[in-house]
């Protein structure tokens, strides 16, 4: 059987990089900017194409209720932002900076974000799940 991985990869990377230049833009709009203008980096691609690794996580964690499958995936991606910045910062190169919002922790994850990972991990289950 063939491995769908490298395409669930760059389809998660893609999906990724919508859903930031989309949220950065309604956050500009409640800041009083209505261009709206959503952004996102280069590095983030491959961050957001790790959410490729729900599909065999799914495959063992069917069977559990929803909230705790959205739990784990929340876990996860913090897992993956906290790992990912961390390196990026030691390069210099990490293209996010919570320390100066509440709810952060080494200004690399926020907490209060948790209900968006928790949606987006469930979220990428479905993608996943179609894709293979």
């Amino acid at each position: 059987m063939k491995s769908t991985l490298p395409k669930t990869f760059f389809l998660c990377g893609a999906i990724g990089w919508c859903m930031e230049i989309l949220w950065t833009g309604l956050h500009s709009l409640l800041e009083g900017s209505f261009t709206m203008m959503g952004k996102t980096s280069l590095l983030m691609f491959p961050i957001y194409g790790c959410a490729s690794v729900i599909g065999p996580v799914y495959k063992r964690i069917a069977r559990f209720p929803v909230a705790l499958r959205g739990s784990l995936y929340t876990i996860g991606i913090y897992f993956t932002e906290f790992v990912s910045g961390a390196v990026l910062k030691l390069l210099h190169i990490c293209p996010w900076d919570y320390s100066n919002t509440p709810w952060n922790y080494k200004g690399l994850i926020r907490l209060d974000y948790a209900p968006l990972w928790f949606a987006a991990g469930l979220f990428f289950e479905k993608i996943v799940k179609k894709s293979s």
